[in-house]
């Protein structure tokens, strides 16, 4: 096969290489990959692929459910014909919810909700609907229902959502000390940068630095797999550290 440095100008370096950047551009890892890639040609692509690509197969094959996922949506919207039942319209509003149709999730939700139903589960994800579509005065009321059940509910994902939610309707006075509370138990970096965000709102700068840099710190000792599920919320913080004011 000769030197692996014939990679560079090998016919398949080209595909290599196209391969390596559309990845590249749809997970953004750490920016020196580029150079890598572009310095290496197929040698670095190749490297880039090793490394970055082939562990994320586990991300991706969480695409591969996109199909059954689908044809059991058309299953229970054919069902719900006949069957109108609460479990069908919520099993296919958590369905909606997977594929982000946010709106379509949140009609199911509201037909799966009725005066008898004691369960907070369709109220919480009738929230992340609302919270997805902006409609945060909706989200208020379902998120508070859950946490008077139920103040941990969602590893606390719950308490911090009501934070940002009550940050969006104009009620810092009742956000702060929710978040508070909620960033003194989680380390989830949605909350911190909810936080962060409404920090800077209050143009708290340097503290809502502080919490958006907490999200970058994580890093460090993250294993490869989860960094590659936290980069969307590294990619907000390195945003809004560099929105805010020095």
């Amino acid at each position: 096969m000769g030197s692996p440095f014939g990679l560079l100008f090998h016919p398949w370096a080209f595909i290599l290489v196209a391969v390596a950047i559309v990845h590249f551009i749809r997970r953004r890892p750490d920016a020196y990959w580029l150079w890598i890639i572009l310095i290496g040609g197929g040698l670095g692509a190749l490297v880039y692929i090793a490394v970055e690509v082939i562990p994320d197969a586990g991300l991706l094959r969480q695409s591969f459910k996109v199909f059954p996922r689908r044809r059991r949506i058309r299953d229970l919207e054919a069902m719900i014909l006949d069957n109108p039942s609460a479990g069908n319209y919520e099993e296919l509003g958590d369905l909606y919810l997977e594929e982000a149709n946010f709106a379509r999730a949140r009609k199911c939700y509201d037909k799966a909700i009725s005066s008898r139903t004691d369960s907070i589960d369709p109220f919480y994800r009738r929230a992340l609907t609302e919270v997805e579509m902006g409609d945060f005065a909706a989200a208020v009321p379902d998120l508070e229902r859950v946490l008077a059940a139920d103040g941990t509910y969602d590893f606390h994902q719950a308490m911090g959502l009501l934070a940002h939610a009550y940050a969006n309707i104009g009620h810092p006075d009742r956000a702060e000390p929710l978040f508070k509370e909620a960033t003194k138990i989680s380390t989830s970096s949605q909350t911190y940068y909810n936080y962060a965000r409404f920090l800077a709102s209050q143009q708290r700068n340097a503290e809502a630095r502080q919490w958006a840099q907490q999200i970058l710190e994580k890093k460090r000792n993250m294993p490869r797999y989860l960094k590659r599920r936290e980069r969307p919320w590294f990619r907000k913080a390195n945003g809004l550290l560099r929105s805010l004011p020095a």
